[in-house]
Formats: structure tokens, C-alpha cells, sequence
């Protein structure tokens, strides 16, 4: 979709609801046809950016300058195939806009989004990075190659170049901000059907930090009306009741007693309920993308504040039993599986076994804030830390110290690292069951036969051999093979892996314009959404399950349409009105 030519713009703004990535970026393409905005967001000003600011900055991209220097082969037809074989989309009507989005964003990814980030102003590191490196088949779930391009600078820096723009506009009278504006209805003319504005509650104001939970403290009401309404305001990660509400019991079995939490408090899915009390349409509520490699942050920001581990595949995993995970549960291939199996399991946690060379080479944590090298532009520091380092990042040296979910043996010995397992375990709210050290010692030495040669039968031995034959994972991310109990990769690590509440799947519906779908499959006049509040794109782009990088590609993608939409629909209006006149 190219952008209109500008016409006439309208009296009354466009209302944006949620100032995250998905909203800045539809603002970004309003202003660039001279329509005025106005942002309206529950939080402060230093919440600007939502959740893209907390994020690692990975963006999903095919055939890209990047990949072609490194010798990927990656092409729009290979792309299109994993995401089909992770999505698993059905022939229903709740995939029938999920579908066309799924096939418009892998061609954004290969034909657009690099030039379109790269022309304001964004980098990526040298290396592409392989995220989940999928189920062990060819046509099943994963990526085949590397896909996740990191951002030189994160987060941040993917929010800072579509808010410089817009700030300028703003100094500007183009765009307008109103913070601790929550939105509690949207207004429709009741003759037309049409969305033509919102209501809502004008919060107390506090200069509280990012990311921290603020008062819902009224001071006043508010009535808003504009030329149309885009509803950005992100998923439900942060709303533990919500999520139970929809969790897919005969998917990926009971919900699990406890999370901890990937997204601050204000996550909490209030506009779902309001878009659908409206009338549009949301549909695959009971898609979650959760992560099943989370700590408890020692140092948190918002209430349960959780922290992923991004792990290359070396680690031993087990469940809470003490069970070895099945092929293709390793780490770092198959999200949504993993997180059934242990969903299933009754325990809402699993075991890492490793040593301290894995741990230096191979644990990443997700969020800006947890990777102060690359957001701060560092080379040096990246070099440092990530290539030359025997200890890891200094954010994961401050886990292993300050942690509760890790163990240590100083002395690489195993029975000591089972006592410690079980002590922490005996710590869970619901109480962990206890290991036994004979089975989990037979475990580890059945793992560490499989790499006495450089080939075996084991599965994940082939994993990671295949992995070292891509150069960047060879040299910063993959560990070189070795036995867990070699006393010269130690101390001996274990890991108590949390699962950690993330992103939504499901959403608003939506066609390819960002507009809002009523139930009756009819556009909602005036009524768009964007990014993760819409599935990140038609109401499920990714269906089931997602390959990484989606998430703000899909936030980017789905907040352009929208703006472009928008336009397009308000330059045919007033068009139409000239016309008349």
C-alpha cells in the first residue's frame, strides 16, 4: 500500500489510543500527509514507546544486505513455508484475515521493511541471529535460517525514529500528546455507525519511571472527537485474570498456578473489551505467545517483573521431575511446545543443567535495559562481554550473583548442584518435587556420552553441531561442544526456568487497511487497530505461534497500514465533499 496523496486535511484529528510502537508509527505516516494526530496513552510521558522500548530490537527480515554478506539463502518462498508450518493456520473464518496479513508481512519483510528502518536512520548489528530454530522438520514449526535482526541500539532506538519525527511535529501543532488519558469508551455517531471519537477518565498525574505500575487515581473526564479512532494499546501480558480467562486448556492444558511477568501492569487488554463491547470483532483470544525461560528479575520495575533468557541450545533441559525434554524441546527451537509439555508436567517451572561456558557464551536476556552494550552502541563492550568474555554480560554475571533462581557449584560437583536444585525447589509456592540425584546424575552422564565424538545419535548433540556451522554462531553464541561435567567448563549451573506471560496472538480483527472488522465481516467505519491489541496484524498474523522479530515488524507493518489507511479513507472523503461542493 503507497502512501496517499495528501488532500484536504481534516478539521478534527485522528485519535490514537496507546502511544506504542504501533501508534507512532501510524502517527509517523498520518503527519507525512499533513493529518493532524492526537495521541492519547493511560501513562506518563516516559512510557512513550510501550512496550518496543523494553525490547531487544529484533526485527524479522528476508534476503536482507545482511543476511546475503553472512552467505544466508533466504528467499520470500522459504520464509512463506516456515511461517505457514509454525502458524498453522485452519480453513475457519477467524483465519481468513490472519492469513492475508501472514502472506503481506513475510512480502513487507523481504521487499520493504530493511530499506523502510534503515531510511530513518536505524542499524543492525553485524550478525543475524537464529531464533527459534524450530521442531526438527522441514515443513514444521521454526526458522530455517537466521531471520532476527538485532537493532545497534535496541528497543530504544526502534521507538527513538519514529518519536523524533513526531516530537518535531509537535512543536509543530501537527500532533498532540495528552498522557494519564485512559480511554474507557469509544464514541459512535449513532446515524452513520461510524467511530468518531472516545471517552474516558483523566488520571492523577505522577512523574513515576517507565515501566513502573502508576495510580488510577480519577481527576476529571474527558470527551474527545476526531475524524477516526486507531485503537493501539497493546495485549494482555500484564493481566494475569485475563489471561486465564482465555487460556487454552485443550491446547496446552491446565493453566499453569504461577508466571512471572514479561510486561508492566498497564498491559491489561482494557481496549479488547471495549473494541468488542463496541462491536468490532476479536477473535483467537487463546493465542499466547509465553516464554518458557523466565527469572525472576532481582532487581524489578513493575509487580512479578520477569526476564527472558534468549539460550543458544547447549543447556541440558529438564522438567520439574527431573525428565530429560523430549526432541525437538531444546532450547532456543520450539516456544509453544515447550510450553505445553510443561504446562502438562502440573509445575510452572523446568531446569537448565550447564556450566559455566555455556552460560558465558550462550545466555542472552531479553529488554534494552538488560543489554546496556548494545543499547548504548558499544562495540567495544559487545566485544568484551560477548566474544572474549568467560563469564557472560555483566547484566547475567549480576543474575548468577543476585538471583534466586540460580545454583551454583563451585566445585562442578553434581550432588552438591541436585541439593542445592532441591533446596530452591522446596522454596516454590506450591512446592517443587525433589530430585533425585542417582536419575538426574544418569541424565547427565547419558548426555555427556553423546560427546566423546564430534557426531552422535543424540538430537540435541546434532543441534549444536549444526548451529557451529553458522559462522556468528561459531564464534559469540554457541558454545563449543563439551561434556557438562568437564571440571574445566565450570562451576557447574543450574538454572530454575520460569514461564514468563508475553505477547498476545490474538486481537482485533482487521483487513489490510488496519480497519476494524465487525462480526458480521463488514468494516467498522472509522475504526482501525494496529499492533498487538490486533494480533499484531488482522487479528493473528502469526497464528499459533511465532518465529521472532514478528513482533515489532508486526507492530511496524500494521501501524503503516494504518496510517495509510486512515489517509486514504479521509483524502476519498474529502474528495467527495469537493466534488459535491
Amino acid at each position: 500500500m503507497s502512501s496517499p496523496t495528501p488532500a484536504t486535511p481534516p478539521a478534527k484529528p485522528v485519535i490514537i489510543v496507546g502511544a506504542g510502537l504501533a501508534g507512532l508509527v501510524a502517527a509517523y505516516e498520518l503527519t507525512l500527509q499533513n493529518i493532524p494526530v492526537l495521541l492519547l496513552d493511560q501513562e506518563n510521558r516516559a512510557n512513550l514507546g510501550g512496550q518496543a522500548f523494553w525490547s531487544l530490537g529484533g526485527l524479522f527480515c528476508v534476503n536482507s544486505a545482511q543476511q546475503r554478506r553472512l552467505g544466508i539463502k533466504d528467499s520470500r518462498e522459504l520464509a512463506m513455508r516456515d511461517w505457514l508450518g509454525s502458524a498453522k493456520f485452519t480453513d475457519g473464518p477467524n483465519d481468513y484475515w490472519p492469513k492475508k496479513w501472514a502472506e503481506a508481512f513475510v512480502n513487507f519483510a523481504t521487499d520493504e521493511l530493511e530499506d523502510y528502518v534503515k531510511g530513518l536512520g536505524l542499524g543492525f548489528l553485524y550478525n543475524v541471529g537464529w531464533a527459534e530454530r524450530g521442531d526438527g522438520r522441514a515443513d514444521g514449526h521454526g526458522n530455517s535460517v537466521p531471520r532476527f535482526h538485532l537493532t545497534w541500539g535496541t528497543g530504544p532506538e526502534v521507538v527513538r525514529i519514529f518519536r523524533e519525527p513526531l516530537e518535531k511535529k509537535e512543536k509543530e501543532g501537527l500532533v498532540e500528546f495528552k498522557f494519564r488519558h485512559c480511554v474507557d469508551e469509544i464514541v459512535v455517531d449513532e446515524k452513520s455507525g461510524r467511530a468518531i471519537g472516545v471517552r474516558g477518565r483523566v488520571l492523577q498525574e505522577e512523574d513515576s519511571p517507565r515501566g513502573v505500575k502508576s495510580n488510577r487515581v480519577e481527576v476529571d473526564k474527558f470527551e474527545i472527537l476526531g475524524s477516526a479512532v486507531l485503537v493501539s494499546s497493546g495485549g494482555i501480558g500484564g493481566n494475569l485474570e485475563k489471561v486465564k480467562k482465555y487460556w487454552p486448556t485443550e491446547k496446552l492444558g491446565a493453566m499453569p498456578k504461577h508466571f512471572v511477568i514479561g510486561v508492566p501492569a498497564h498491559v491489561d487488554g482494557r481496549m479488547l473489551d471495549i473494541s468488542a463491547t463496541t462491536g468490532a470483532s476479536v477473535i483467537n483470544r487463546d493465542r499466547y505467545w509465553f516464554y518458557t525461560e523466565g527469572l525472576k528479575n532481582w532487581n524489578p520495575i513493575w509487580p512479578g517483573h520477569g526476564i527472558r533468557v534468549l539460550p543458544a541450545p547447549s543447556s541440558l533441559w529438564l522438567d520439574a521431575t527431573g525428565k530429560r525434554l523430549p526432541p525437538f524441546l531444546f532450547p532456543g527451537s520450539d516456544t509453544l511446545s515447550t510450553l505445553k509439555y510443561i504446562s502438562e508436567t502440573g509445575y510452572a517451572y523446568s531446569w537448565f543443567i550447564t556450566n559455566q561456558t555455556i552460560v558465558a557464551r550462550e545466555f542472552a536476556l531479553s529488554g534494552s535495559e538488560q543489554n546496556p552494550d548494545v543499547t548504548g552502541k558499544s562495540i567495544w563492550q559487545v566485544l568484551m562481554q560477548r566474544v572474549f568474555s568467560k563469564k557472560g554480560t555483566i547484566p547475567v554475571q549480576n543474575f548468577i550473583q543476585h538471583g534466586e533462581d540460580f545454583v551454583v557449584s563451585q566445585t562442578s560437583d553434581l550432588e552438591e548442584l541436585v541439593k542445592g536444585m532441591n533446596e530452591l525447589a522446596a522454596k516454590t509456592d506450591d512446592g517443587g518435587p525433589p530430585l533425585d540425584y542417582a536419575a538426574i546424575k544418569e541424565v547427565v552422564e547419558t548426555r555427556d556420552g553423546q560427546f566423546e565424538n564430534t557426531y552422535s545419535k543424540d538430537a540435541q548433540a546434532m543441534l549444536i553441531h549444526n548451529a557451529r556451522t553458522y559462522g556468528p554462531d561459531k564464534m559469540s553464541r554457541v558454545a563449543v561442544p563439551h561434556k557438562l561435567l568437564d571440571p574445566k567448563h565450570g562451576p557447574l549451573i543450574a538454572v530454575r526456568m520460569n514461564l514468563l506471560t508475553r505477547k498476545t496472538l490474538g486481537g482485533i480483527e482487521t483487513n489490510l487497511s488496519s480497519n476494524a472488522m465487525r462480526p458480521d465481516g463488514t468494516p467498522f467505519p472509522g475504526l482501525y487497530a494496529a499492533g498487538e491489541v490486533a494480533g499484531f496484524g488482522g487479528g493473528g498474523v502469526h497464528g499459533v505461534a511465532s518465529l521472532e522479530g514478528t513482533f515489532l515488524g508486526g507492530c511496524i507493518f500494521s501501524g503503516r497500514n494504518a496510517g495509510r489507511g486512515i489517509a486514504e479513507e479521509l483524502k476519498a472523503a474529502a474528495s467527495a465533499v469537493e466534488a459535491s461542493s
